[in-house]
């Protein structure tokens, strides 16, 4: 576990008040790991800027009767291997899937995936969800 280090800081009142309102709805039991998390939170962000390895998630959702869909999914997917990391399809009801992308890897790599899935007609609603491999983090 890495050095606490402790340090003071000036907020004016009416935003301390909100963020600690924030906070409890988020059930965080201090500011320090709440101020912790928006730290990392920012510190992901310009990992996937400008970082050479990344990792995360694209969530899809597409009606699997619309026809040849399915097929130009896979075959996005397959040219994208050396991102993905596993897949996970379930079906929400007659109609409506959801796909579940695991993806590591180069930050432009996996947004270039995205845009290309998401642009994909027939495809409905598509987000990638950032995260980190956790390196460097504490």
């Amino acid at each position: 576990m890495s050095e606490v280090f402790r340090f003071g800081i000036s907020l004016p009142k009416d935003l301390i008040d909100k963020f600690d309102k924030l906070i409890e709805k988020k059930n965080y039991t201090n500011r320090s790991k709440a101020f912790g998390d928006l730290i990392r939170q920012e510190l992901i962000k310009r990992e996937w800027r400008e970082g050479k390895e990344v990792a995360g998630s694209i969530t899809l959702i597409y009606d699997h009767h619309k026809r040849e869909l399915l097929n130009k999914i896979t075959d996005v997917q397959h040219g994208f291997q050396k991102v993905i990391i596993s897949t996970q399809h379930i079906h929400l009801d007659h109609n409506n899937c959801l796909e579940i992308i695991a993806v590591k890897g180069n930050p432009p790599d996996v947004q270039k995936l995205t845009n290309t899935l998401k642009a994909i007609k027939g495809v409905k609603h598509g987000t990638l969800s950032m995260s980190t491999t956790g390196k460097g983090m504490t």
